[in-house]
């Protein structure tokens, strides 16, 4: 267990800050007035998926091993509220949210992945924790990245494979002609 429990312990911090990265070269294309863009009034800002992501990975890894996953001084519907925050008040607490994830997770050790950990009183394996965060975040992130590319249209920098560049890429890649 110790060998496949490092790999995937190795393995969730590399997919974890993959998405981190994706988000930074987001933000990094748009102005202050594009974090509180919002394409219609049912649809959350960036900046409304920063705080829930950040206030959710405040709460979820602080402690984790020791307490329940929603803390109580966690207040997740403020989340969801616009708040007068800066772009740098913004991008500071995006930073201390994954800060708080991703040290957490390189504090974990192979036997931890068996322990049983809490999120609103459910008992969760930590594996399936980290699991369970590794969909919700990229979920949110993607979110972030189309509502980016709505703000940016043809402006926007693709952050993989731009579209229509496949035969190009794949060409690089493989030293084809």
């Amino acid at each position: 267990m110790t060998e496949l429990g490092n790999s995937f312990l190795q393995s969730a911090i590399k997919r974890v800050a993959y998405y981190k990265d994706l988000g930074d070269k987001t933000f990094a294309q748009l102005n202050e007035a594009g974090f509180y863009f919002k394409p219609n009034n049912e649809n959350n800002s960036i900046a409304i998926i920063i705080q829930h992501m950040a206030g959710n990975m405040l709460s979820r890894w602080t402690d984790f091993l020791t307490t329940d996953g929603e803390k109580e001084w966690r207040n997740r519907d403020t989340e969801f509220e616009e708040q007068p925050l800066s772009h740098k008040q913004l991008i500071d607490f995006w930073e201390k949210g994954w800060a708080c994830f991703l040290n957490t997770l390189q504090q974990l050790t192979p036997d931890d992945l068996l322990k049983t950990i809490y999120i609103r009183q459910e008992g969760l394996l930590v594996i399936d924790a980290i699991n369970r965060q590794l969909a919700h975040y990229p979920y949110h992130v993607g979110q972030i990245v189309y509502i980016a590319k709505i703000i940016k249209d043809q402006h926007w920098q693709s952050l993989s494979i731009a579209k229509g560049n496949s035969d190009q890429y794949n060409q690089q890649l493989f030293g084809k002609k």
